[in-house]
């Protein structure tokens, strides 16, 4: 049965890429998958923040679906909304939720978030039109969230009440962790298996150039970095779990391509940001960036990111053992 879900999922990836090729043909990079961190306002203080909070500016939601639309006829498939905290303005992320599914129709919506500001309210409103609801959580011992900077001691009991709501409204419950030095020893498996998110994203504390890479900065990451063999060495104790998605920094470095809150795609090589899409448009601002595609490739950013049209997918209302 292993060989057969590995086999289907080789098969899913495969297909993927190849309409990314088709796709691109003679007419250079195709944003097939966009994160919109359309504002850098937080109501955490993570440690390693690598998006930090240099600005509060955010875009008027009628310029901000100009741009959308743009990035759409460029070829945009996915979108993911994140920060900063989404859920600090979310009459805006709600229109714009319902704005790329019902106007843009893509293929998939999701959300990046901590999990705190997440109410019932917004997903019985809006998850018809949200794919996947990404909520991090770099511990489960909540000692160690507050010391990372991420919560008031509620972190884990928030994360399986999100993990319900997903149940009850049909959305794609995913679950992303930093790995650093306050958690890298962490055995997080028994967690792990009674949430069963739909996909777990382990990143390796990321160290990125004006945001977060010394004491001039908002935050100075380097003391929460890890090596290469501390963060394999986290990954292969659990291997086992089936929605595991690890992303070193060899990967994850220029594999994203990030829309910030004044619409301007982030070059993560040291290079300025590219205009503003409604200025330049969608394939001048691109050719002033790089992009490694390869590597979004290798690290695995075309999945089947479309939640199923009839089944619940994720979390577990009315299962005990999600009840915190």
């Amino acid at each position: 049965m292993e060989a057969i879900m590995w086999l289907l999922a080789l098969i899913v990836v495969t297909a993927a890429s190849l309409r990314l090729l088709h796709t691109r043909g003679s007419r250079g990079q195709v944003p097939v998958s966009i994160n919109y961190h359309f504002t850098r306002r937080c109501n955490y203080t993570c440690g390693f923040c690598f998006h930090t909070a240099s600005s509060s500016y955010i875009e008027a939601p009628g310029r901000a679906k100009e741009g959308l639309r743009l990035l759409a006829h460029a070829g945009m498939k996915k979108l993911n909304f994140a920060g900063g905290e989404p859920f600090l303005y979310p009459k805006f992320l709600g229109e714009m939720i319902d704005f790329c599914k019902q106007d843009l129709h893509l293929e998939s919506v999701s959300i990046v978030t901590n999990g705190s500001l997440v109410k019932e309210s917004f997903l019985r409103k809006h998850g018809k039109n949200l794919d996947i609801l990404a909520v991090s959580c770099d511990s489960f011992d909540e000692a160690t969230n507050i010391q990372i900077g991420r919560g008031s001691g509620d972190q884990v009991k928030k994360l399986y009440q999100i993990a319900g709501w997903c149940e009850k409204y049909g959305i794609l419950f995913k679950i992303n962790t930093v790995v650093n030095r306050l958690n890298h020893s962490e055995d997080m498996n028994a967690h792990l298996s009674t949430l069963k998110p739909f996909r777990w994203k382990c990143f390796q504390v990321l160290i990125v150039a004006g945001e977060n890479d010394t004491t001039e900065t908002l935050r100075n990451g380097h003391k929460f970095t890890i090596s290469d063999e501390e963060f394999g060495q986290f990954c292969e104790r659990h291997k086992g779990q089936p929605s595991l998605v690890p992303e070193p920094n060899s990967l994850m470095a220029k594999s994203y391509l990030i829309l910030d809150e004044y619409l301007r795609f982030l070059d993560r090589t040291g290079k300025q940001p590219s205009g503003s899409i409604l200025e330049v448009g969608v394939k001048k601002a691109l050719e002033s960036v790089f992009w490694d595609e390869g590597a979004f490739l290798e690290r695995g950013g075309l999945y089947d990111w479309v939640k199923p049209e009839t089944e619940k997918v994720c979390g577990a209302e009315g299962r005990e053992d999600l009840v915190w």
